[in-house]
């Protein structure tokens, strides 16, 4: 356990500020001035365009007061990374605001790693950020960058439109009805490896695919509140309406054996997913994108006139979808 007087900058300098270059050449040439000044410099390339988004997590709201630290620093990486490769953007730094209430080693190291090791990953480097102490919570700013008018945006969708999505769905719901059921029985912290709570606690962000779609989807967005709410805000700044194939939605391991109630209530409305959600024109071919992508593609349905989203089974007719997704102030 470190000293219970480590200062916040004794804290940034063991944990979060690297040596020196990182020794990738790309994010090096990127990154003018790190972290230890008042602010970062980055150099974005000839012709590019900055992509910044912001995300936080808050203990008791978003993770449990014993969630594996390592994984915290990945997912909480990985959210806001995914709101990157929704806009089809490459990284080019990340800043770190992460509130504690003591500055114990046991917990800041396996945090500091996993959300290190996912930067790295992701040629996102931490350029910057804040500690300070109080309740537990981490807030991700990521920068990146798009060729000028190429970025990925909500407001592109068409009738005629294929709905694709990436991977398969309701994963973390699932994980995360596993974990509630295996608290209320009373059990130890969670095992962060299991199957069952992998997509929970190590999401991936769909980078690659974010790049690899970039000038051939119409509208994206990535799936954090569930696969219904997220597709409600793309037909909104669109102007048109879906439809949503049932049977045709991919749905993750996790929900094997599942009842049908349930699978539809994870798959729709279950959040923290963070595939990619597209509106891709019919003559666009799924194989080579999806190679590219590294990432199986699936049409689920078709942007239509209108405003409804209908959710239908195998003969066209209406499904109650259960609830339709996150939301902080309604749940």
């Amino acid at each position: 356990m470190a000293s219970p007087s480590l200062s916040e900058f004794d804290l940034i300098r063991r944990y979060f500020r690297p040596a020196g270059p990182s020794g990738d050449p790309v994010a090096d040439a990127r990154v003018v001035l790190g972290v230890g000044d008042d602010a970062a410099l980055l150099r974005p390339d000839p012709g590019h365009e900055l992509v910044v988004s912001t995300d936080t997590v808050v203990e008791g709201r978003h993770f449990f007061a014993d969630h594996p630290p390592a994984s915290l620093g990945h997912k909480a990486l990985a959210a806001s990374l995914s709101d990157l490769a929704a806009m089809g953007a490459e990284p080019l730094g990340v800043l770190l605001s992460l509130a504690v209430p003591q500055a114990e080693d046991a917990w800041l190291r396996p945090f500091s790693e996993g959300f290190l090791q996912l930067a790295r990953e992701t040629r996102a480097p931490l350029v910057g950020g804040d500690t300070v102490r109080g309740p537990c919570s981490a807030g991700v700013t990521v920068l990146g960058q798009v060729p000028a008018g190429c970025a990925l945006r909500r407001d592109g969708a068409r009738s005629g439109d294929r709905l694709v999505v990436t991977g398969e769905l309701g994963g973390a719901a699932a994980g995360l009805a596993a974990e509630t059921r295996r608290r209320e029985q009373g059990a130890g912290p969670p095992d962060a490896s299991a199957a069952v709570v992998r997509r929970l606690f190590w999401p991936q962000p769909r980078l690659a695919a974010g790049l690899a779609l970039r000038g051939h989807a119409h509208a994206a967005i990535d799936l954090s509140d569930g696969l219904l709410a997220d597709l409600g805000h793309i037909c909104a700044a669109s102007g048109c309406g879906a439809r949503v194939d049932w049977p045709a939605v991919p749905l993750d391991p996790a929900l094997a054996g599942a009842d049908a109630a349930l699978a539809r209530e994870c798959a729709l409305g279950g959040g923290d997913d963070y595939e990619l959600l597209l509106a891709l024109p019919p003559e666009v071919e799924l194989a080579p994108l999806a190679e590219a992508a590294g990432v199986a593609l699936h049409v689920i349905g078709e942007f239509t006139t209108g405003d409804a989203i209908r959710v239908v089974d195998a003969t066209g007719a209406p499904l109650d979808a259960g609830r339709s997704g996150h939301d902080h102030f309604a749940d």
